[in-house]
């Protein structure tokens, strides 16, 4: 019987701060649209008992993008 050998790897990244600041930017929408998503998963079945669809989601974030308050999304 033949064994396997399993490797990790570690690595580091020392971004510059315009990277980091994009990479900031990049999570906290990331944050953003995940909690709204599944703000809108949890009061569907809540209170009609159906589930979302991943199309009824990104059809969602297409519609969240044309929002003022969102335009950042894109």
């Amino acid at each position: 019987m033949a064994q396997t050998v399993k490797r990790a790897y570690r690595y580091r990244f020392y971004p510059t701060p315009e990277q980091a600041s994009e990479l900031a930017r990049t999570f906290g929408c990331v944050r953003l649209v995940y909690n709204k998503a599944l703000e809108e998963r949890s009061r569907a079945y809540a209170l009609e008992g159906r589930h979302v669809s991943y199309a009824e989601s990104s059809a969602a974030l297409t519609a969240w993008k044309r929002d003022e308050d969102l335009a950042f999304l894109n």
